[in-house]
């Protein structure tokens, strides 16, 4: 009993002491690393360190080195607190200088650190804007990107049944105004339980392009994916245009199209928001259809009414969506870019859809300064 009891006292005492280390090691990641009290002596302390390592070792350290501390404050600290380090700098630089026999005053590198620290203090500017310091806003954009794109998968479709979407933005950039929700539940459009059940789509241009538009499609795309399936297909682009006006945005329009299929019989309803047509092949004549689906655009009508367009998928035919980016050339009017989406299109039944967004887009808008979107959904 006795052994057993030291035993348990030893135990808990590397316990403890384990508990203790993690502890001050938390503190240490948390509290100290990233405070200033902490992090402005010690980067000083290293601008120091290299001035009196050029004094002793010019031919390994140059005083120009105290960029690496300033850059390094930079990404750690706000924005007063690089103020004083870049100080501290400065000191170090004009001290290595004047003490430097015989005396020769280098203006490449005051200019060299003047630089670096110019540009470290208009970025270090952008951050504080933001209000985080370091990369933690370019981490904040790449999660919404992420975000964004986590928007548009599209549920697991049912056997037969083929979708693909395909995207570029303007100028090559990650965020575009363009994007598309989707969400498939398992009843019908009158709420019984429906088999395959019921898919949706709803593909959005927001007004502008690029980076522009990107910020209002990423507070759209949230909007708009908690609407689709929570609110019946008919009202889903009134729920949405009621959403878009109480934003209050000086350009706050876009235009949307709304598709719902029902997975079990292939019918579908389309509803349009100042939207360009969708496009039906049909597979016994082979050939594109356009369904015209008129619609005022989000975002400016406050009692705005949307009516649908009502078809059917059979086996082997497929649908087209697309924004106008597409289609829009300057100079020319859309018929000619209705045309040449079209004659794209036509190789999707020669040469199979698998695969078939992205070379149509490609194909008919290879050059563009404009979002550009296809849906590509068809039936086997």
């Amino acid at each position: 009993m006795v052994v057993t009891s030291s035993a348990l006292v030893v135990s808990g005492r590397s316990g403890g002491g384990r508990g203790r280390r993690a502890a001050a090691a938390l503190w240490v990641r948390t509290s100290v690393l990233p405070s200033e009290g902490f992090l402005v002596p010690v980067l000083i302390a290293l601008a120091a360190l290299v001035g009196v390592l050029a004094h002793l070792h010019a031919l390994w350290v140059q005083d120009s080195m105290v960029t690496l501390p300033l850059l390094l404050g930079g990404f750690l600290l706000r924005f007063t607190a690089q103020l004083v380090l870049l100080a501290a700098c400065a000191l170090v630089v004009v001290a290595d200088e004047l003490t430097t026999r015989p005396i020769r005053p280098a203006p490449g590198t005051i200019l060299l650190v003047g630089i670096t620290a110019l540009v470290v203090l208009v970025m270090s500017r952008q951050r504080v804007r933001l209000g985080v310091r370091g990369t933690r806003g370019e981490s904040m954009l790449f999660d919404l990107r992420e975000r964004l794109q986590a928007q548009g998968r599209v549920p697991r479709l049912p056997r037969g049944w083929h979708l693909e979407f395909a995207m570029r933005s303007a100028g090559g950039q990650s965020f575009a105004g363009d994007f598309l929700v989707a969400a498939k539940s398992d009843s019908g459009p009158d709420g019984s339980p429906a088999g395959p059940g019921r898919l949706q789509l709803s593909l959005v241009d927001v007004s502008g392009k690029g980076l522009q538009a990107g910020t209002r499609a990423l507070l759209l795309s949230g909007a708009f994916g908690g609407l689709l399936g929570s609110v019946p297909a008919d009202e889903f682009l009134s729920a949405a245009n009621g959403y878009l006006l109480r934003q209050g945005w000086e350009e706050g329009f876009a235009t949307a199209v709304h598709l719902a299929v029902d997975m079990a019989t292939g019918e579908y309803e389309c509803y349009s928001a100042g939207h360009p047509p969708i496009a039906q092949l049909s597979s016994g004549s082979g050939r594109w259809s356009l369904c015209e689906t008129p619609g005022p655009l989000l975002g400016i009508l406050p009692d705005a009414e949307y009516r649908p367009t009502r078809g059917r998928l059979e086996s082997g035919d497929g649908l087209l969506m697309f924004t106008d980016g597409l289609i829009e050339q300057p100079g020319r009017d859309l018929a000619v870019g209705l045309d040449r989406l079209l004659g794209a299109a036509q190789s999707l039944q020669a040469k199979g859809f698998g695969g078939g967004a992205e070379r149509v887009v490609d194909a008919v808008a290879r050059k563009t300064d404009d979002d550009r979107a296809l849906v590509v959904l068809w039936r086997a």
